[in-house]
């Protein structure tokens, strides 16, 4: 009979062998990178820092405006907030680390990565505040919060094999509070 140390190191071998054949693995070797590991260093760590930020960083600034004034105002905030942050979140990323040493790749393009992605997290949920009506604002970009929750969960899962659920609750619990803090200073 086999041991359980036997038996993680087959089904990590099984996995492994099925994402060098999968849809994902042909796209990394598509794009011009050698392994996973070297795409994951390169563009799914930044990009997911960006993501992170981007998405759980502007929660507090987006609902306190919603609460405390209109959809308008709220849509300004976010926007202004995700651009600004995506610059700020891009800089410190190309600056932090050359790549030369550390084999991430070129800094310019993590610092890209990086930018373009908090952009973006911080923008998806902002654009329900184009709807004038804040309290059905609130609740789409809720809905949209908990998408991008998921989404960052499951690139953790897939490319950093964190296991989902940890991964759900701790960006969950994350999110929770940066919106927990929106809402009380919304609110006062």
């Amino acid at each position: 009979m086999a041991s359980t140390e036997e038996m993680t190191k087959d089904r990590k071998a099984r996995r492994e062998a099925r994402r060098e054949e999968g849809p994902i693995a042909k796209l990394i070797h598509r794009l011009g990178y050698e392994t996973e590991v070297d795409f994951v260093l390169r563009v799914v760590q930044p990009g997911l820092v960006g993501l992170i930020d981007g998405t759980v960083s502007s929660l507090a600034p987006i609902f306190a405006a919603a609460i405390s004034s209109d959809s308008h105002t709220a849509f300004v905030v976010g926007l202004a907030t995700a651009l600004g942050a995506g610059v700020s979140m891009g800089m410190s990323e190309a600056l932090s680390d050359t790549g030369e040493s550390t084999g991430r790749g070129s800094a310019t393009v993590r610092g890209l990565i990086t930018g373009l992605m908090t952009a973006i997290g911080g923008i998806f949920h902002t654009l329900p505040f184009l709807i004038s009506e804040v309290h059905e604002a609130l609740i789409i970009a809720g809905i949209v919060v908990a998408i991008e929750l998921f989404v960052i969960a499951w690139v953790r899962n897939r490319f950093l094999e964190v296991s989902l659920r940890s991964s759900l609750v701790v960006v969950t619990l994350g999110g929770a509070i940066v919106l927990g803090i929106g809402i009380g200073i919304g609110a006062s």
